[in-house]
């Protein structure tokens, strides 16, 4: 299993560097790379961003000139399929690079089990914090006796809205991603 892992983390690096002066070259950057196996079928995902977005044109530009670049490398034995897309709205946060790019925004998350501090096995907030073993998340506290959020104005509904700071152990973090308000 380990060499599965280390295989799949050095096709990940080799698969970046491949990109990266292509991202640059058409005015994105990589977001993140990732080479999963769904079913059968093996895939080589390639998330790329820029500022306002990217485009489909964007997409396109980057997978014909990294396709050739990856056949050139030969750097994959098994059949695949290379996807080149944005993250999305609702991006999972993976990387040191993006919990510091989300700091201060409002990320939402699953734990790998039920934590006492957030109250279950689902939380969201806002990141305030980040090191290589835990994350800081600003939850939101409503009081509400029935348990369900509600929101108050000063001096109508009772005490207002607070906040907590929660430490996570970024191992306990099963999914971690931008929240996405739909």
């Amino acid at each position: 299993m380990a060499n599965r892992i280390s295989g799949r983390a050095r096709i990940e690096n080799e698969a970046e560097k491949l990109t990266e002066p292509i991202a640059l070259k058409h005015g994105v950057r990589i977001y993140d790379v990732e080479y999963v196996k769904e079913g059968p079928e093996y895939y080589l995902n390639i998330y790329i961003d820029k500022d306002g977005g990217v485009s489909i044109l964007d997409c396109e530009a980057v997978s014909r000139e990294l396709s050739d670049k990856l056949d050139e490398a030969d750097l994959i034995s098994d059949a695949y399929t290379l996807v080149v897309s944005s993250p999305g709205l609702g991006r999972t946060l993976t990387k040191d690079r993006h919990l510091q790019n989300s700091l201060g925004e409002k990320v939402e998350g699953k734990l790998f089990k039920a934590d006492p501090d957030i109250g279950g096995k689902e939380f969201e907030g806002v990141l305030t914090a980040w090191d290589a073993g835990t994350i800081t998340v600003s939850i939101e506290t409503v009081p509400n006796s029935a348990g369900r959020k509600k929101k108050s104005k000063e001096g109508q509904n009772g005490p207002e809205n607070s906040s907590r700071s929660v430490v996570i152990p970024r191992k306990d973090i099963a999914v971690l991603r931008l929240y996405l308000d739909i």
